[in-house]
């Protein structure tokens, strides 16, 4: 967890933003010499976090510390397939950001503006989402105003500007416990749901949670498709369950992921804090794991969980609004890319068998992540509306 705090305040300290307590550990972490390399990898893959406008607007003194910092790093041999630059090359940008040599940015875009133009219609992914009532009605939240959207059964739902949807319990008429509601990211979207317990959920793109309005009885259980990250309230008298293909999380109060898409070959339960139990329906004990482990469970009927320790920056990468691509290959990459940008992916020919490794900014529009992936020499793309056609 420690390389995961550091990138949280090297995030912070280049935005400007560190608070006093961040600035005592960020300078603590700095003064450990077992933490150089982390901090040199996380400053190779934060170039990417920046676009060239921002870097060619960086204020100059926050540039220049940058710049100290990098220089002070060993250099690294960049693994193949990479899609960070090398310290040297990353360094090299900031001293072009110190000058503010605006000749770069605009070379760039020259040369990339063939390869921009033909997908300049395929816009980022971002907070969308549409929520079905127990009644039926259904509300396109990206339409939506600001504010209460509807109060019913005790009920009041609210959406709030910075992608909430908030559930409020009020009065003392309630649900019974049967009206369930169901919100849905399509592709290109992503929401945030701040559950009548207290539990906060945060769904990535092309996923769905059915719930109900208010928790009743003995447990609070949801229905999840594709992906979320739950920080669920403690209620020893309530275990939470999430139920996702063929397994059942059970949790009494903690943080944790889950990844399940139809596509993907296994469902896969990250922790972070706290403890939880998965339980596959194909056996009747389940499994334990702490932080910092992963369960993954297959979706072939296999009834074996196996437990691993997961990366969990690649974990968390959606939810921060990154991608952290490790060791994958191309269909993993694409799937992820497909879903964000809502995008049809085709294969011509024989599929490469590299492996790729890196993180870009989900902010970026996807000529820009196409360009990164063309960069490393092992795929190139052809563009037709919005299909993208993969090659050697």
């Amino acid at each position: 967890m420690t390389k995961y705090r550091l990138r949280i305040l090297y995030q912070h300290y280049v935005a400007g933003t560190l608070t006093t307590q961040e600035q005592l550990e960020w300078k603590s972490l700095l003064a450990n010499p077992d933490l150089k390399q982390t901090l040199e990898k996380i400053v190779e893959e934060g170039w990417y976090d920046f676009s060239d406008e921002e870097i060619i607007l960086m204020d100059r003194t926050i540039a220049d510390q940058i710049f100290d910092q990098v220089v002070a790093l060993p250099q690294k041999k960049v693994r193949q397939r990479a899609l960070w630059k090398p310290v040297a090359a990353v360094a090299a940008v900031f001293i072009v950001a110190a000058l503010g040599l605006y000749i770069y940015t605009n070379r760039s875009a020259d040369k990339q503006k063939q390869f921009v133009s033909p997908i300049s219609h395929i816009k980022t992914g971002g907070n969308k989402a549409y929520l079905t009532l127990a009644n039926g009605k259904r509300i396109i939240l990206t339409d939506s105003k600001n504010g209460t959207l509807v109060a019913q059964n005790g009920v009041q739902i609210t959406k709030t500007n910075d992608g909430q949807l908030v559930y409020t319990v009020i009065g003392n008429k309630s649900s019974s416990g049967n009206d369930y509601n169901i919100i849905e990211t399509p592709r290109g979207g992503q929401y945030q749901i701040h559950l009548p317990d207290g539990t906060n959920v945060w769904l990535n793109a092309a996923s769905s949670l059915k719930y109900p309005s208010v928790f009743k009885g003995n447990e609070r259980k949801v229905e999840l498709k594709g992906e979320a990250y739950f920080e669920v309230s403690i209620n020893k008298k309530m275990p939470f369950k999430v139920t996702i293909n063929s397994q059942t999380i059970e949790v009494l109060g903690t943080h944790f992921n889950v990844k399940g898409y139809a596509e993907e070959a296994d469902t896969k339960t990250t922790l972070l804090e706290g403890s939880v139990k998965v339980v596959s329906t194909y056996s009747t004990t389940g499994v334990l794991i702490k932080p910092g482990q992963q369960a993954l469970v297959k979706r072939n009927g296999d009834d074996q969980i196996n437990i691993v320790e997961a990366d969990m920056e690649e974990v968390m990468a959606w939810k921060n609004n990154y991608f952290r691509f490790n060791n994958e290959n191309i269909e993993s990459v694409m799937r992820k890319i497909s879903r964000w940008y809502d995008v049809n992916v085709e294969y011509d020919g024989a599929i490469s068998d590299e492996e790729f490794n890196g993180t870009i900014s989900r902010t970026k529009n996807i000529a820009q992540v196409l360009k990164m992936l063309e960069d490393t020499q092992g795929v190139h793309f052809k563009i037709e509306g919005r299909r993208i056609v993969v090659m050697k």
